[in-house]
């Protein structure tokens, strides 16, 4: 069998698994392997084919990392955070945890610092855990 049509075949396979995983990586490396073939068809030794299939392979896999790390948006901070919620209830006074009303509903919340402790005082939200607010008496 030439060997053109050994890349040309392990090309196509590449670019039909990548089409089944969806991950760009295989796309780079079937394209490779089709240059290569391309290569190999124009008689380039094995050794022009490989250098070049495998330089063209990690520029495009380096290529595909860089996008990623360029299309990650960066972290945001909560939207709660600074927003008024009313102390409705105690849970555990010495462990300042509480239930506050936020949004029509109550919430499980940690007081930091001060506060008079009264039903209906006004905290506000300083960080958001998981499904647990962090309150202060004022805010951040």
């Amino acid at each position: 069998m030439a060997g053109y049509l050994v890349w040309l075949i392990a090309g196509i396979a590449l670019v039909v698994a990548e089409l089944l995983t969806g991950t760009f990586y295989l796309l780079v490396l079937g394209i490779a392997a089709l240059l290569a073939s391309a290569i190999a068809h124009a008689g380039g030794t094995l050794l022009v084919q490989v250098v070049v299939g495998g330089a063209f392979a990690i520029a495009g896999i380096l290529w595909i990392r860089w996008r990623k790390q360029a299309m990650t948006p960066p972290s945001m901070a909560p939207l709660d955070v600074g927003q008024a919620v009313m102390l409705d209830s105690w849970v555990n006074r010495d462990d300042r945890r509480a239930r506050v009303k936020y949004r029509d509903a109550l919430w499980d919340a940690v007081i930091e610092g001060e506060c008079r402790g009264e039903a209906g005082e006004v905290l506000y939200i300083t960080a958001v855990n998981g499904s647990t607010l962090r309150v202060a008496k004022r805010a951040a």
